[in-house]
């Protein structure tokens, strides 16, 4: 049995954060509907957005929307109704990150649509909340998440651009969050057997994910600024280059406990008795000639021969790595980091990454398919109770769409 065998989701979702959520859920053995409008996710357009080829295969709407299937309806159409119904009626959970201004025009109110179906959990991600004057805002990840919230303002020195964040980063974080507060009102539910509204929203992702700046702000009313590299006042906390190029971390957080360990690796253990490197305090305090110190000695090896040399002595470090190595990486592959996915279509299997979490006694298999847009929806009204006459009758009426 997979983990969420038997549970039924219905996902109106457009973009990342919610159609996330549902393949999450997908992935751990859910049922999921895909509910599209008749000319599809937008998502799907992804390159095209971008002003690329659109016939470029797109893995990211891959990762959001595998193992769903599509039913392509229109609910601007006045007939929509007893669909939309229906499909709230057959959902344990309906996922959706349309703006609520959006969700009332469709007839999807949250607290309207409980009313009507009083057991159904509504998880509802929105860019910057339910209340306040920008609660109907439009805002990707790059505006609600990562520039509102602080994140892109505390990455780099106050002079330099805020850099800009990758794609799906501060939706897959809401995500996370939205799908853990689904399956708590699910526990809920099976004590009383009523659903509830969750909503979680980018922004307030975002504010949680700088909880440790955000919060010294709210103390002390200030927050230390972020320092070019080589002033940085945590030197043994610190990015570095090795003699071939390539990028690593120092992550000595308990700078005098990993500061001997270190030495010995660099072989340079009398800057132990020197006294500007002698404490944590004196390093901080002296941060950028012991920086120096340490990038004159990393450009002299090769990361392998750090690697030897670090692991030796207990040094703990991380490399930095591209996505190309990150695809290879022998411990992410030991660790079921990646899935092969059914093609669509009849098309051949391919690689993606897996969700990241893991079950025991209850190994997930493979994801399902992406599914094009409508490719099931005569399956899913069957599924419902509608007639095939009924469903023929949605079709002409371009209520419904598909093949």
């Amino acid at each position: 049995m997979e983990v969420l065998e038997g549970l039924k989701v219905l996902e109106l979702g457009v973009w990342v954060a919610g159609p996330s959520v549902a393949a999450l859920l997908a992935d751990w053995g859910a049922e999921v509907v895909k509910l599209e409008a008749p000319e599809g996710d937008p998502f799907r357009g992804l390159f095209a957005a971008l002003g690329y080829d659109a016939a470029i295969p797109n893995a990211p709407f891959a990762l959001d929307n595998r193992g769903k299937r599509s039913l392509a309806l229109d609910l601007r159409h006045p007939g929509s109704g007893p669909v939309r119904e229906r499909l709230l009626e057959w959902a344990d959970v309906l996922v959706t990150n349309l703006r609520p201004d959006a969700l009332g025009r469709l007839g999807l109110d949250p607290e309207l649509v409980r009313t009507r179906h009083p057991r159904l959990v509504v998880g509802l991600i929105t860019g910057y909340g339910l209340g306040g004057p920008d609660a109907d805002r439009p805002g990707y990840d790059v505006g609600a998440f990562w520039a509102r919230s602080g994140l892109a303002r505390q990455l780099l020195p106050s002079e330099e651009p805020p850099p800009m964040i990758r794609g799906g980063v501060g939706d897959h974080v809401t995500a996370l969050g939205a799908t853990a507060g689904i399956m708590a009102a699910l526990y809920e539910r099976e004590r009383t057997g009523v659903g509830r509204l969750v909503e979680t929203s980018l922004l307030r992702t975002g504010a949680f994910v700088m909880g440790w700046d955000l919060g010294i702000q709210l103390v002390l009313g200030k927050v230390a600024p972020t320092r070019a590299r080589p002033d940085s006042p945590t030197p043994l906390l610190s990015p570095y280059r090795a003699g071939d190029g390539r990028w690593f971390f120092l992550i000595g957080l308990e700078a005098d406990r990993h500061f001997p360990g270190l030495l010995q690796a660099l072989d340079r253990t009398e800057l132990a008795d020197d006294p500007r490197f002698a404490t944590a305090r004196d390093r901080r305090r002296n941060s950028a000639a012991f920086i120096a110190e340490l990038d004159a000695a990393f450009a002299t090896l090769p990361l392998d021969d750090w690697t030897e040399r670090f692991d030796r002595e207990d040094v703990w470090w991380a490399p930095a790595q591209t996505p190309a190595e990150v695809v290879v990486d022998p411990q992410l592959r030991a660790t079921g980091g990646f899935v092969e996915v059914e093609g669509s279509g009849g098309g051949p299997p391919f690689e993606a990454v897996a969700s990241p979490v893991q079950f025991d006694r209850a190994p997930v298999p493979g994801p399902g398919p992406v599914p094009e847009i409508g490719e099931h929806s005569r399956e899913v009204l069957l599924q419902l109770g509608f007639e095939p006459a009924e469903v023929d009758g949605l079709v002409e009426a371009g209520i419904v769409g598909g093949p």
